[in-house]
């Protein structure tokens, strides 16, 4: 019989349990979703001269979006069989996605800093 303090997966298979790996995973949405708002170069690595516009910061969010779910897809097959996905569960977490950028948008483009 197992307790809930035992470790869910047999052999030491599991990097993290799902409450961490789930946790983990909305953090990483929650930084990625506000880098491209934050930082001038491409993807927070690659420096630029001059500064991005909106669409090559929408251009880092897809690639910020995508790189979230692959984090995402490789903790979930760390922990077993990764489950398979249609269109809704992209459009759900897109949609979250984007809200979770919202703070990152209203700092670069709406909040009225002084001079």
């Amino acid at each position: 019989m197992r307790t809930e303090d035992q470790n869910p997966w047999p052999s030491g298979r599991g990097v993290v349990n799902h409450t961490t790996s789930v946790w983990l995973v909305l953090l990483a949405l929650l930084l990625a979703a506000n880098l491209p708002f934050v930082s001038e170069r491409w993807l927070a690595v690659i420096p630029r001269r001059a500064p991005k516009t909106l669409w090559m910061r929408v251009g880092d969010l897809v690639v910020c979006y995508a790189l979230a779910i692959a984090l995402g897809l490789a903790l979930e097959q760390s922990a077993g069989q990764i489950a398979p996905q249609g269109w809704a569960f992209y459009a759900a977490t897109g949609a979250l996605f984007l809200t979770l950028a919202y703070p990152g948008f209203v700092y670069r483009y709406l909040y009225k800093r002084k001079h």
